[in-house]
């Protein structure tokens, strides 16, 4: 079916032995070892604050189940409403972090060329 379309030349999928592929050039295996630095940092950041909601569960029930408004318990706040708040922070700091990378290394392309 897509070997029918002559815009490209159709490539049947397969397998890509990963050891062949050539090295990354070096500004390429710098954007990539600070987006996952920064990633990784931002994970570790929410799973220690999802972990604490437990924690706080076992250690402070008489805090954590005392009541906010409508019966919402101050566990479920945190659960709900504060976690969703924490990924739209999470996901406005790794955007903001990621722009700031990319005019870096878009103004000190070795190579002359625009990554964005």
């Amino acid at each position: 079916m897509a070997s029918e379309f002559s815009e490209y030349d159709y490539v049947e999928a397969g397998t890509i032995e990963y050891s062949k592929l050539p090295p990354l050039d070096a500004e390429t295996n710098r954007i990539m070892k600070a987006e996952f630095k920064t990633g990784f940092s931002l994970t570790i950041f929410y799973f220690i604050f999802i972990f604490s909601i437990p924690v706080m569960n076992w250690h402070f029930p008489d805090f954590a189940w005392s009541k906010l408004w409508g019966g919402m318990s101050v566990s479920w706040f945190i659960t709900s409403v504060v976690a969703m708040a924490m990924a739209f922070i999470i996901a406005y700091v790794h955007t903001t972090l990621y722009e700031k990378r990319l005019k870096k290394y878009a103004l000190t392309s070795q190579e002359g060329r625009k990554l964005g």
